[in-house]
């Protein structure tokens, strides 16, 4: 706890103050006032989180893990593709690799949770808190201790890659089977939203296997009595070790002045967690994509962000996080780099009248 308790006592409001003067440079821009729309505010925030101009270091940390609410066969893949999957970011052949060279960003690959021993790779980060979590069907997912040490090892890892490799932006993504069942039932216990309504087919599911997770979701919120205004205690019921890294990574990205890229469904409950736990955390965050999962929105909602892109996705992983970096990092170039009035010698509009 005490890791957790000095990350939190580091994060503060960012230096809204500062979105005058870098608007002042913008503005000045051979441009007419406001033209790059949404390009010019993803500027502005960066200078107002980093205090600096240049987001050359894109970091994409995707954290594994198990859990065992696929004892309830919510999910249209078995646990084992859990492991399977990161062997496949190792090698550099999923979805978040390909993308992560697209924009240079470096993916970090980290086990927090999977079932199974995985075989040494130098580029696998061992975080493991345990071998998957327990079926929050029948009781807790993990105990409040493991919640803890999950938030704190997520902190550990942006530490330790601050320490040795430097982040100027950060992005979240995500590997586990089930993750999308947990994910609704904090969402549901966080925003008081009918199970249903926050419930989606996850890897792509039935029908009657959706009707299932929504009843197993919905008779586990009795079962444990998440707290909604303990989000650790709705973690610990409800969660993932994977979901509790990356809120701990969520944490520590903000408490080290680095914008933080959220990916979809899963990744953005993590951020959900960080947030109700310390709200000043929601001014460091991008919010990459709008999900395909119908509880992201309502996840999204109650953070008071609005998406950057939306394009269907709902692979995880990290993907749609690479993307919106790229048009992040777009507008710290376009104030950075685009000429100014007077540098390229031409007439502003008040002149010329």
């Amino acid at each position: 706890m005490g890791k957790l308790k000095e990350i939190l006592d580091n994060i503060n409001s960012v230096d809204k103050n500062s979105y005058n003067s870098t608007q002042k440079r913008l503005d000045n821009l051979t441009k007419p006032k406001g033209s790059l729309g949404m390009l010019e505010e993803f500027a502005k925030r960066v200078v107002a989180i980093t205090g600096k101009q240049n987001l050359s270091k894109k970091v994409i940390v995707t954290i594994a893990g198990d859990h065992g609410i696929t004892e309830e066969g919510v999910s249209a893949y078995p646990s084992e593709v859990t492991a399977q999957m990161v062997y496949n970011f190792l090698r550099g052949g999923a979805g978040v690799n390909v993308l992560a060279r697209h924009v240079n960003a470096q993916v970090i690959i980290v086990d927090m949770g999977v079932a199974a021993n995985l075989e040494w790779h130098p580029d696998l980060v061992i975080k493991k808190i345990g071998y998957g979590t327990k079926n929050f069907a029948r009781g807790p997912a993990m105990t409040r201790e493991q919640a803890i040490q999950s938030l704190e090892a997520g902190i550990e890892v942006v530490e330790e890659i601050i320490n040795t490799k430097g982040i100027d932006m950060l992005g979240t993504g995500e590997m586990g089977i089930g993750n999308t069942t947990a994910s609704s039932a904090i969402t549901a216990a966080i925003t008081g939203k009918a199970v249903a309504d926050v419930t989606g087919r996850g890897t792509g599911i039935d029908d009657t296997a959706l009707a299932r997770k929504v009843h197993i979701i919905e008779r586990a919120l009795e079962i444990n009595s998440p707290d909604p205004k303990d989000a650790i205690d709705v973690l610990a019921k409800l969660g993932g070790f994977e979901i509790g890294g990356l809120a701990g990574v969520t944490l520590a990205g903000a408490a080290n002045r680095i914008p933080v890229v959220i990916d979809g469904f899963i990744s953005s409950t993590a951020a959900l967690i960080a947030t109700e736990i310390k709200p000043e955390v929601r001014d460091y965050i991008f919010a990459a994509h709008a999900s395909g999962e119908i509880g992201h929105r309502a996840v999204l909602e109650r953070m008071g962000l609005t998406p950057i892109l939306n394009l269907n996705m709902r692979l995880g992983e990290g993907t749609g996080a690479c993307l919106a970096m790229n048009l992040i990092d777009a507008g710290v170039k376009i104030l950075n780099e685009m000429a100014s009035f007077d540098e390229a010698g031409i007439s502003k509009l008040e002149e010329q009248k």
